[in-house]
């Protein structure tokens, strides 16, 4: 059975080992700048600052993915602006549970919690253009495709082409 749940403090360490001990080569190909990964102290800090925020005031809100009661991987926003809009992100962090469907199933639980906790009106997801596992995953759970463009996604990624895609609150 898959669900969805909020971050807790002890998933931390599962998030930071994902960021940290992945394959490098399955970074680049989502679209990281090994570079700029943060260290394990540094990722914990700002997990934790996450965690003692009011939706109100928070940077980034993560979720937890399980399938049958075991955290797989995580979906998270980041670059929220609460009641208006939020940029989501996707991260199945063993390669096994990937090609699935797994990930699609978890989108679908994970979008009506974001709406729903940080009152949004859009959620926006920007995977490298590259990566057609996030995009395909965007397309069957009902995002809307806006545009391919260049641009720096986030803080952890290189200059590379995206497609956004962007959810309105039903």
């Amino acid at each position: 059975m898959n669900s969805v749940r909020e971050i807790q403090e002890n998933d931390i360490a599962l998030i930071a080992d994902y960021w940290l001990n992945s394959d490098p080569d399955f970074m680049v190909g989502m679209g990281v700048d090994l570079d700029k990964l943060p260290s394990r102290e540094g990722l914990t800090n700002m997990l934790m600052n996450q965690l003692a925020l009011p939706y109100e005031k928070k940077g980034a809100l993560a979720l937890i993915w399980e399938v049958d009661g075991q955290a797989v991987g995580h979906c998270n926003v980041n670059e929220i602006v609460f009641g208006e809009h939020a940029k989501m992100h996707l991260h199945l962090w063993s390669s096994s549970k990937r090609r699935q469907g797994i990930g699609t199933e978890l989108v679908k639980q994970s979008i009506p919690l974001f709406f729903k906790l940080l009152h949004l009106k859009t959620l926006f997801c920007e995977p490298y253009a590259l990566n057609s596992a996030p995009n395909r995953v965007l397309e069957k759970v009902g995002f809307e495709f806006v545009k391919r463009y260049v641009t720096v996604p986030g803080s952890l990624n290189f200059e590379q082409e995206v497609m956004r895609w962007k959810m309105d609150r039903g």
